[in-house]
């Protein structure tokens, strides 16, 4: 191994573990009660964890530490993203891709876990970097919006996100853990795919995973409550207050 890849193997997981150490030493503020509104309806059945797009920059609320802590453990480690794990892995067995590690059950736990870590990494580094400036990973569902709107939303929060001030500004913890992440782990990488080309392509690949994430946040959740026939959640916050 090379002095320059010994550099940045001893870097990243430093790099990481520092980001994710500011997930814990942020000041949470006030105390919040996103979880009790988000979570659950009025008989403390798990709905969801999407937040709504505030009205003004006046209505929103900065993400807690316990919130930003929150959403890296979903993020990371929830059903959603462990299933599309699977699913990941299961198509790069069945092409053989990367070839250095086979078609059988041990190369697919060999993408699983690859894969894993980079999810792991790109979301200490944009949760924790993100506290820095008050970036917050979250997505913001619309409220009463035409499709085309919903769709633009979800564009929109794929590439910027809200920061303290209430406003939307480009996600630069988000940029920077996606490339980041991507261009370091070539240091561990098998041959075929530890490449400039190869980083670029799975960092494009990081914004569409991002895009597909916001759109099931977008799109699921009030498909879910229309099924358990449950009225939309700010209609029923709206009753509560």
């Amino acid at each position: 191994m090379t002095a320059r890849r010994r550099l940045l193997h001893s870097v990243l997981p430093l790099l990481s573990a520092i980001c994710a150490g500011m997930l814990w030493v942020t000041p949470a503020g006030a105390q919040s009660d996103y979880r009790d509104r988000n979570s659950h309806d009025g008989n403390g059945v798990l709905v969801d964890h999407v937040p709504t797009i505030p009205a003004t920059a006046a209505d929103y609320h900065p993400i807690t530490a316990d919130e930003r802590l929150h959403w890296f453990t979903r993020a990371t480690i929830g059903p959603a993203d462990l299933v599309g794990g699977l699913f990941a892995a299961g198509i790069g067995t069945a092409n053989d891709w990367p070839h250095e590690y086979g078609t059988h059950w041990n190369g697919f736990a060999k993408r699983y876990g690859m894969r894993l870590t980079g999810v792991v990494t790109n979301n200490a580094i944009e949760a924790g970097l993100g506290a820095a400036w008050g970036e917050d990973p979250r997505y913001f569902q619309t409220v009463d919006q035409r499709f085309s709107e919903r769709w633009k939303n979800v564009a929109d929060l794929t590439f910027r996100a809200y920061r303290s001030d209430g406003e939307r500004h480009l996600a630069y913890a988000r940029f920077i853990a996606i490339f980041g992440n991507n261009f370091l782990s070539n240091t561990w990488r098998v041959p075929s795919e530890s490449n400039f080309q190869h980083a670029m392509i799975r960092s494009g690949e990081g914004f569409g995973a991002q895009f597909l994430s916001d759109a099931f946040h977008e799109f699921v959740p009030p498909l879910w409550r229309r099924i358990r026939h449950q009225p939309p959640r700010y209609a029923a916050e709206a009753d509560g207050r």
